[in-house]
């Protein structure tokens, strides 16, 4: 079965469970306030598998289903198919570890989802595939575009700070997934150039 699966099933569960439940909502969600002992830092993992609604779930496993698949495919060539876990679950971590140190003063400040490690496997993605062709608002545009435009808006609103979206973890969880398929195949990266140069 394939892992992308089974983490949305996972997710999904998880969610749904804590949306009524407000003990393991507490206990999973990154709370940097309330991690000041290592038995506190699953938090930085167990948050990538709560949402705020229905809404916030159903858009992040769409999208962690449309590039987790096609992520495990390029996996299964050029590496292990189980890269896919390491990715998507250090993504989480990576992501939320920025929050965390900003944080650790602030009471108020709590953060869940799973955008972090869902950036990680697109950007991982786009790294074997810049020029193939996502749709933003049904307008398709090269992967490595969309990408460009992500990282400047996620930067822009992290710093403006006037939602309750953590930006952030978008921008590092990103980052980290591109990194990760660079290091994991560095001999792509020339490939990676080459596609950046082909127009087609």
């Amino acid at each position: 079965m394939s892992y992308t699966i089974i983490v949305v099933a996972i997710t999904c569960i998880i969610s749904a469970i804590a949306f009524n439940n407000v003990i393991l909502y507490n206990k999973l969600i990154l709370w940097p306030r309330y991690m000041d002992t290592p038995a506190e830092y699953h938090r930085l993992l167990t948050s990538g598998f709560i949402h705020a609604d229905w809404m916030h779930l159903a858009f992040n496993m769409f999208t962690l289903w449309s590039f987790g698949t096609s992520l495990e495919t390029t996996l299964a060539y050029v590496s292990h198919r189980e890269l896919f876990i390491v990715i998507y679950l250090t993504g989480i971590i990576t992501a939320s570890l920025p929050s965390f140190l900003q944080n650790r003063n602030n009471s108020y400040y709590r953060s869940l989802g799973a955008s972090g490690g869902v950036a990680a496997v697109l950007f991982a993605t786009i790294y074997y595939h810049p020029w193939a062709k996502l749709l933003l608002f049904i307008i398709p545009m090269p992967s490595i575009l969309f990408a460009v435009a992500y990282l400047v808006y996620s930067a822009y609103m992290s710093k403006r700070g006037a939602d309750n979206v953590n930006h952030g973890a978008h921008f590092w969880g990103a980052v980290y997934g591109f990194a990760f398929a660079f290091v994991l195949d560095p001999t792509h990266g020339r490939l990676f150039i080459q596609q950046l140069k082909n127009l087609q």
